[in-house]
Order: structure tokens, then C-alpha cells, then sequence
């Protein structure tokens, strides 16, 4: 099983580890197009402020995200799993996780970013401040950057079983799985029982606790039919829709009481 992650808006500080080694970073495909991007928002922040600031779409209160861009090269690193955080990542709580599901999470789990395309939760990286959303002067839209290195990577690192894709769409357009990738592939929708209706907060926080289900109890359903039973099993209740043709994901609707 691969799962597809969003990353945190907000992030841990970096600490005092030893800095970035960009080499070290799994999916080693992805190291060219890292470094392009890594080069330009280093370059963008070390000069006008202002223009980085606007450019990351940043309030005046996160002016301070700047400053720590600049530093990225220098700055200490940590894994992913730790610089994370917010609500997704408070319901998985990796930390608290027994040994054996550490192990799935390191395997397992993949988090999408606009600096790094997509690491590992033991990929040793700095805090900072890039989303999928930004326009680089250079670059242009990390979403349409990315299509090309992840469509040359991202199919190998799915392997042959099921492919969990929870991403948000800003993330999502970076790499949208194809052929008999897509067929493997279940997106999750978390909607309100009682109203049908998608919810935003709540929607983070099941996506998180179904991956810690997941990963705790041992589960590994090979594909979407054997997720949509697994969930059941775990006590979610889910509605599954299968692709009307071939070569398409199937979609699950995790149905919750609250909305908050």
C-alpha cells in the first residue's frame, strides 16, 4: 500500500540537527527538480522580502517564513513526520505509534510538498515555507512543474498494490495516476451523514485517523474493494463508488456525524 499525503501549511521549527543532505532524500529521481526549486526559493528569499512574501502568499504576520527559506542549505533537518503537523498530522500522532506501525508509516506513507515534489516521513528535511499553490518567478506553477519528474518516478514508487491517495487538489494536480495505476487508486471524501455534504476541519482529521487505523491494526488490503471492507472492519462507515470505466480511481465516502 502507498498512501498519498498532503503536507501541513504550518510546520515544527527545524531544531539544531545536522542541515539538508538533498542526496539522502528518497525517490532520488525527483533530485534534479528538487534542486531547481530548492535554488530558486533560496535565491527569491535572499533578496526582496516583499516580493517573496507576495510571491508565497503570505501575510504580513508570516513575514518570518521568508527569513527561514533562506536559510534552508544551513538550517537543521528533521523528519518529515516530526516538521509536519496540524491537524491531519496530530490524528496520525506517528510518534505514538507501536514499533511494527512505525515501520508501514517509514514504507508506507508519502507526503506531497512544493519544495521537495514528495518525501518519505523519515526523509530528514528543514522546516519551510513553499505550497503546491506558488507561482515561482522562474518556474512558474509548482503544480504543473512537478507532472513530468512525478509521472517518471511516482508509477515505480507505487509498486503493484493499492495506491491511498488523500491529497488535497492542489497537491493532487501534481500527479494524477494513470492506467493500471488508477485502477488500484481510492480517493477518500469525508462528508456530514446527515447532509451529504463535504466538511472541511473534521475532513483532515479522519483522513488522519484512518491512516493510523490502518497503519495499527495491520491491515493491508491490496486493492480499493479490499480498503472500502478493511475500513468497515475498523469501524468507519464508508460508500464506495467504482470507476465506470477502465483506467480510473474509485471513490470512498467516509460518512461522519460531526462537522467541526
Amino acid at each position: 500500500m502507498l498512501v498519498l499525503l498532503p503536507p501541513s501549511e504550518g510546520k515544527a521549527s527545524s531544531g539544531r540537527g545536522a542541515p539538508l543532505k538533498p542526496e539522502s532524500l528518497s525517490l532520488p529521481g525527483l533530485a534534479p527538480a528538487r534542486e531547481a526549486v530548492l535554488d530558486e526559493l533560496v535565491e527569491l528569499c535572499a533578496g526582496d522580502a516583499e516580493k517573496a512574501r507576495e510571491v508565497l502568499g503570505l501575510s504580513e504576520g508570516l513575514r518570518g517564513e521568508v527569513a527561514k527559506n533562506v536559510e534552508l542549505r544551513t538550517a537543521g533537518a528533521r523528519p518529515a513526520g516530526e516538521i509536519y503537523t496540524g491537524v491531519l498530522y496530530d490524528a496520525l500522532d506517528l510518534a505514538s505509534l507501536d514499533p511494527a506501525a512505525r515501520k508501514r508509516a517509514a514504507r508506507e506513507l508519502l507526503v506531497f510538498s512544493g519544495l521537495w515534489g514528495a518525501v518519505r516521513v523519515t526523509d530528514r528535511i528543514p522546516s519551510y515555507r513553499c505550497s503546491m499553490g506558488v507561482k515561482l518567478p522562474g518556474l512558474g506553477a509548482l503544480g504543473a512543474y512537478w507532472r513530468a519528474p512525478m509521472a517518471e518516478v511516482l508509477p515505480r514508487a507505487a509498486g503493484t498494490g493499492l495506491v491511498l491517495d488523500l491529497r488535497s487538489a492542489a497537491y493532487a494536480a501534481a500527479w494524477k495516476p494513470k492506467g493500471e495505476v488508477a485502477s488500484r487508486t481510492a480517493t477518500v471524501r469525508v462528508l456530514h451523514a446527515p447532509t451529504r455534504k463535504v466538511v472541511s476541519h473534521f475532513n483532515k482529521a479522519t483522513k488522519g485517523r484512518i491512516v493510523r487505523s490502518l497503519l495499527s491494526s495491520g491491515s493491508a488490503p491490496e486493492d480499493p474493494a479490499e480498503l472500502l471492507e478493511a475500513l468497515r472492519d475498523l469501524g468507519y462507515e464508508v460508500e464506495a463508488q467504482a470507476p465506470e470505466k477502465a483506467g480510473k480511481p474509485w471513490s470512498l465516502d467516509v460518512l461522519v456525524a460531526e462537522v467541526h
